[in-house]
C-alpha cells in the first residue's frame, strides 16, 4: 500500500478524480497506471523517490477511488484530466511517467502541453492503433475477472505472472461485503482501450518536444518495429530492462528504480 502518502482529490465537471502524493522537492513526478490499474501500482515507485520528489500517482477516471463509470473515455477526457491535475499542483513543468495506456496519454499531454511536461517517460507504451481483433482479447481478459475474489491468495492465482505484479494489483482491489472486488467496469475500460487502438498517434508523437525515454520489458508488448520508428524522433531513448514484461515497474522493481532514478538525474 502506498504508506504515508495522502489523498486528494478534485472535481473535473461530473467526474471526480483521486490522486495519492508523496515527498517534497523542486522538481514533481506524476505517475500514470495503465488500462485497470490504480495508483497503488506505483507504491514502491513512490516510496522509492519520495526522498528527493514531490511524487503525485492519479486514479485515472473509470479507475480505483476516481469516478467509475465516467461518461466520456475519449483520449481527450483522459488527457484533460492530467492536465488539470498539473495545473492544480502548481503548473510548473513535471517529469510525466505513463505506463500502457497510461503512457499514451502521457504522450498525447507532452504533445499538447509541452509547458507542462520536462521529461516524458513511456513505460511499455506505444504511439496507439491497432485492428479490431487486438481488442479481443484483453476485452476476453476484464470479462473473465471475478465480480469478488474470496481473497487475496485467490487474486493472485488468478492473476498469475510475477510475484511482485500481482501483489502490487491486489493491493487495488476495493473491499467488498464477499471479499476482495475489482474496482472498474469492463464496459468501460473496453470503451477506453477502443480510443487508443481507434488509430496510431504518429503526428502526436513528433510533436512531443520533451526528453523522452521509453522504458520497455525485455519480454514486453510494444512490438520492435514500432519501438524502432519511435526512436528516430531526436530527443528519444530506448531502455530496455532485463526480465521483465508488459508490467516493467513491477516485474523488475529495483531495476526499474534504478533507472527512474538515473533519468531523473540525467544519468540513465
Amino acid at each position: 500500500m502506498i504508506g504515508s502518502a495522502a489523498w486528494h482529490s478534485f472535481s473535473r465537471g461530473p467526474v471526480e478524480l483521486a490522486y495519492a502524493e508523496a515527498g517534497a522537492g523542486d522538481h514533481t513526478v506524476v505517475l500514470l497506471h495503465g488500462l485497470a490499474g490504480t495508483a497503488q501500482e506505483w507504491a514502491a515507485t513512490m516510496r522509492g523517490l519520495a526522498g528527493t520528489h514531490r511524487v503525485v500517482a492519479l486514479e485515472q477516471r473509470g479507475h480505483g477511488h476516481s469516478t467509475r463509470a465516467p461518461g466520456d473515455v475519449t483520449r481527450a477526457a483522459y488527457v484533460g484530466d492530467v492536465v488539470a491535475l498539473i495545473e492544480r499542483l502548481g503548473g510548473a513543468p513535471v517529469t510525466l511517467v505513463g505506463q500502457s495506456m497510461g503512457g499514451h496519454t502521457a504522450m498525447l499531454v507532452a504533445a499538447e502541453n509541452p509547458e507542462l511536461v520536462s521529461r516524458l517517460v513511456m513505460v511499455e507504451a506505444g504511439v496507439g492503433g491497432a485492428a479490431e481483433t487486438e481488442l479481443e482479447p484483453v476485452e476476453r481478459w476484464l470479462r473473465s475477472w471475478p465480480a469478488v475474489f474470496p481473497d487475496r491468495d485467490a487474486f493472485v492465482e488468478f492473476f498469475g505472472g510475477s510475484p511482485g505484479a500481482a501483489e502490487a494489483w491486489a493491493d487495488g482491489l476495493q473491499f467488498d461485503a464477499g471479499g476482495l472486488a475489482p474496482c472498474w467496469d469492463a464496459d468501460v475500460l473496453v470503451a477506453a482501450l477502443r480510443a487508443v487502438l481507434v488509430l496510431p498517434r504518429w503526428r502526436a508523437w513528433e510533436s512531443v518536444s520533451a526528453p523522452t525515454y521509453l522504458m520497455l520489458g525485455e519480454h514486453g508488448a510494444i512490438p520492435a518495429e514500432q519501438v524502432e520508428r519511435m526512436c528516430r524522433r531526436p530527443g528519444v531513448s530506448s531502455i530496455t530492462i532485463a526480465d521483465a514484461g508488459h508490467d516493467v515497474h513491477l516485474d523488475r522493481p529495483a531495476d526499474w528504480l534504478e533507472t527512474l532514478n538515473g533519468v531523473l538525474t540525467g544519468n540513465p
